[in-house]
């Protein structure tokens, strides 16, 4: 599919930057498979790693139009970074390329988790598996901090931006102030702010510095891609298919062996994939007292289990629900590894097909206010803000990691802070690379464990 860059005069005037080739399917098939098993650390951790591959690395796509897409799949329900991954896709190779990157953003980590689980219910821990990803999460950390660092020098952009993603952390980390209701916060305080003082939140760069910033990408800010102008059809048709593919298994399921349940499962997740706003933790509660306390699908403690093996698996946090339909289906059919796998299964696909309807159906919409000055400018102080929820996400996760117990310095985990620290001089400043880095540190926690044992 080809595209065609707009570009201004200014930028004419000067030598073009050597083109991006567009990827190939098969490249970014691969790319997708790849990032489905490393994708630790969360939302935050995520987005950093895509962040890494697609803009710095592979130049698939520029800072701006990255933050763009992230800006709209933070208003959604359900996890984001699954949906900038579904996003990035679409714009690269349309509804198949959204598809694949969707998919398999949470494909290996549903068989991971099946494998966990299985391996939970038969056999309980592994501690050899625990100490890999306990080396893991401290890597994660770093890449994190990279990440947010690279994010905001791009993002805030004045005093005001600075402003906005200082009180987006404050509201959300120390008021518990829902994600949407920040990013809606940040729309309206945008939308003031243009209607009242628009010089405060206008772009001060030149159109040939903006220009130079967007060069060296195959996907930039000015790029128009055919497939994805808005059509209704299209849109119909979406709904229609969607549609289609919740009704079937749905049909089949009712009418197996426990009707009810299946009916129940699948109503519940359904449900909870349309109330996911906030990322996983702010579900989690709800999941928890409707599944242990109402349906009695798990204990409590099974609950804390099922989250740690979300925790330590690769793919979005709000797997933690696959776990716990596998559980529902193995213990209301007895005991059975079968219609456990079954439940695990049902759970992710009624958990995640809403996301595809979201991106597929929601992006032509979202990519038509790219040209429009006034919205960039508004969609500026939802970035802004969006540095702020990042920033809120990679402390959550670091007093995580820090400070497993309690917060106290006599909880912090030593063995974590110094990999840390090891982890951001490695990947900054002799530039390892992540991938090589990653398995470093799965190495590194599987000594640590074999040391420690021993000792």
């Amino acid at each position: 599919m080809m595209f065609v860059n707009k570009t201004d005069d200014m930028s004419e005037q000067h030598s073009p930057a050597i083109p991006i080739a567009k990827p190939g399917f098969r490249e970014a098939f691969y790319f997708w498979l790849k990032l489905g098993f490393i994708s630790f650390g969360g939302p935050a951790g995520q987005i950093g790693i895509m962040h890494t591959f697609l803009v710095d690395q592979k130049k698939w796509i520029s800072d701006r139009k990255f933050l763009h897409a992230l800006n709209y799949c933070m208003l959604l329900p359900g996890p984001e970074a699954q949906q900038l991954a579904t996003y990035i896709g679409w714009l690269l190779h349309g509804t198949a390329g959204g598809v694949v990157a969707g998919a398999l953003f949470v494909l290996p980590s549903v068989f991971i988790l099946l494998g966990l689980s299985a391996v939970y219910v038969t056999f309980g821990e592994i501690p050899w598996v625990a100490a890999m990803f306990y080396g893991l999460k401290p890597a994660v950390v770093a890449i994190v901090i990279l990440a947010l660092i690279k994010i905001s020098k791009k993002s805030l952009l004045s005093l005001l931006h600075v402003m906005v993603a200082v009180a987006s952390f404050t509201g959300i980390f120390f008021f518990n102030i829902p994600f949407p209701y920040i990013i809606l916060g940040a729309v309206l305080f945008g939308w003031l702010a243009m209607r009242l003082y628009p010089t405060l939140i206008t772009e001060k760069k030149t159109a040939r510095e903006i220009s130079e910033n967007e060069k060296g990408y195959y996907l930039n800010m000015d790029s128009e891609v055919p497939h994805t102008a808005f059509r209704v059809g299209r849109l119909l048709k979406q709904l229609g298919v969607i549609g289609a593919l919740w009704v079937m298994p749905f049909l089949v399921l009712n009418m197996s062996q426990g009707a009810a349940f299946w009916e129940r499962l699948v109503a519940f997740f359904t449900k909870a994939a349309f109330v996911t706003f906030g990322g996983a933790y702010a579900v989690l509660p709800y999941v928890a007292q409707v599944a242990v306390e109402d349906f009695n699908w798990l204990t409590r403690l099974e609950m804390i289990d099922g989250l740690a093996l979300g925790e330590t698996t690769p793919g979005p946090l709000i797997m933690v629900l696959a776990f716990v339909g596998f559980m529902a289906g193995y213990n209301y059919f007895g005991g059975s590894l079968l219609m456990g796998s079954l439940g695990l299964l049902t759970t992710t696909y009624y958990t995640f097909l809403p996301c595809f309807l979201f991106i597929l159906a929601g992006a032509p919409i979202i990519e038509k206010t790219q040209s429009n000055s006034s919205v960039k400018a508004v969609l500026g102080v939802v970035t802004a803000a969006v540095v702020g929820v990042v920033l809120n996400l990679t402390v959550y996760f670091a007093q995580a990691v820090l400070f497993p117990e309690r917060l106290s310095l006599q909880a912090l985990d030593i063995f974590s802070f110094a990999w840390i620290i090891i982890s951001l001089v490695a990947m900054y400043r002799f530039k390892v690379g992540m991938i090589p880095w990653i398995g470093i540190s799965a190495l590194a926690g599987l000594l640590h464990f074999l040391f420690t044992a021993s000792a």
